[in-house]
């Protein structure tokens, strides 16, 4: 609200320093010097009022730049905060000793199936993986239904074949 009052103020100046001006001439024109001096050192004088009001309205324009920038700058640091905040929280509801806790029991699983599995694999004996193996083979037998093979022996030579015939290749006629 400042900036926009000292905006308008330094409107009203300008029109007013045009006004001097033209009353200084037209005094200069009539004769009257003292009095157009004097206007010319009052608008000299309105002149710096104006340079004064320019770095005012920069000076509150940085200051309104500052605060916006502060504000974000709050936000930041609320965002921060809650973040912070949140992740407390989290460290409560998960201490290390949980952690810790929770691996071991993992690792722990982990062991006991390794155990399992090399009990199960170490149980079988040789001649229950020569049954497996059978019974495997016996499976992929029934899968695989091949024709039989013939028990006379190959022909020494394999007979020529008649040669082919060489057609005519038909002509192709352009439609009209």
């Amino acid at each position: 609200q400042q900036r926009d009052k000292l905006r308008q103020y330094q409107r009203r100046i300008t029109l007013s320093l045009e006004g001097e001006r033209a009353l200084a001439r037209r005094l200069l024109k009539e004769g009257r010097k003292e009095k157009a001096l004097l206007l010319l050192k009052k608008k000299r004088y309105q002149e710096q009022l104006l340079d004064k009001t320019e770095n005012q309205i920069s000076n509150l324009e940085r200051m309104v730049q500052d605060i916006e920038f502060t504000q974000i700058e709050m936000k930041v640091i609320e965002g921060l905060k809650i973040g912070n905040e949140c992740l407390n929280k989290m460290h409560q509801v998960m201490s290390i000793e949980e952690v810790e806790r929770i691996i071991g029991e993992t690792q722990d699983a982990v062991e006991y199936q390794r155990q399992i599995d090399e009990i199960l694999a170490g149980s079988l004996t040789e001649e229950d993986e020569d049954a497996v193996l059978e019974e495997l083979n016996t499976i992929t037998q029934e899968q695989m239904d091949l024709p039989e093979v013939p028990s006379e022996p190959l022909p020494e030579k394999i007979p020529e074949a008649s040669p082919v015939k060489n057609r005519p290749k038909p002509e192709l006629v352009a439609a009209s």
